[in-house]
């Protein structure tokens, strides 16, 4: 199956916040997203994490 869950984690504070699925064929390199961290209160870069 290609679609594969990841979970996101927020670069400041390290925390592991949001979780979403990706297509592991059409973006093989890590999702970066700018998403909302509840524990920072403002929008930070979240990475993919394992």
């Amino acid at each position: 199956m290609a679609q594969e869950q990841i979970t996101l984690a927020c670069v400041d504070c390290q925390r592991r916040n949001y979780h979403t699925s990706k297509n592991k064929k059409n973006v093989p390199d890590r999702l970066e997203l700018r998403r909302y961290c509840k524990w920072c209160r403002k929008h930070t870069l979240h990475k993919e994490t394992k």
